[in-house]
């Protein structure tokens, strides 16, 4: 059985936090939770589909191979990120694989569960597509950072992203392997260490696979000044 912080998780969960209390218990109940190491595989691209997954702990990457034999990383997701809806409800094989970037744990919700949740009550379905929304949004704003935003704006973003609170200082746990960050943020591996350093002036700080955040609204600020002035500024 999970742990109460794993339930808290997944109750705030992006998929999860609309359904009912009830409705909660029933998916909760019909859901099981896994560990993973680093490496292994959760599901294998052409597989078919039969669950949802919402990470608790840890970095999940997905990927396609492509006819060249090279890895696309498509995205990667972290402590109460879900990924897996669309292809599971429709019974469809998985478009990437899955895998653990970092050692975590994983809840797996069968599609079947969610599917009887929606059956007994409709506005559950209004949830689902929130969260289907929810990666739509992201796949637009990674498009939008990518024209409009300087290299270390999208790495502020992207840690911003990750912060457990709204305010003050922080510190937030990065995959080792940095190659994944740049891939999700279309940045080389050469430049997101730059974007790291340049962040320096922003109060951020890496030390190995943390981020220490000295001040969210500063770093905030950053991301959302003017990319020329940014730029200026990370000099």
């Amino acid at each position: 059985m999970p742990s109460e912080r794993h339930k808290k998780i997944a109750e705030n969960s992006l998929l999860l936090k609309s359904f009912s209390p009830e409705m909660q218990q029933m998916v909760l109940q019909a859901s099981s939770w896994r560990t993973y190491e680093r490496g292994e595989t959760l599901f294998l691209q052409g597989e078919k589909a039969h669950a949802i997954h919402i990470v608790m702990d840890g970095w999940i990457k997905l990927y396609r191979i492509a006819p060249n034999g090279g890895e696309a990383v498509v995205s990667v997701f972290t402590k109460g990120e879900s990924f897996g809806e669309a292809v599971a409800f429709r019974g469809q094989a998985y478009p990437v694989s899955a895998e653990a970037v970092t050692a975590c744990e994983v809840m797996r919700i069968p599609s079947t569960a969610i599917l009887e949740g929606m059956r007994k009550d409709p506005e559950i379905s209004i949830s689902v597509l929130a969260s289907t929304f929810a990666h739509l949004h992201s796949l637009v704003s990674q498009l939008e950072q990518l024209k409009a935003q300087t290299g270390p704006q999208r790495v502020a973003e992207f840690l911003l992203d990750l912060c457990e609170n709204e305010t003050g200082e922080c510190e937030v746990t990065l995959p080792y392997d940095k190659f994944l960050i740049a891939g999700k943020l279309g940045m080389k591996p050469e430049s997101l260490s730059r974007s790291f350093a340049r962040l320096k002036s922003a109060g951020v700080k890496i030390n190995r696979n943390h981020a220490e955040i000295e001040n969210i609204d500063r770093l905030r600020a950053f991301s959302e000044t003017d990319p020329v002035e940014a730029w200026h500024k990370g000099c």
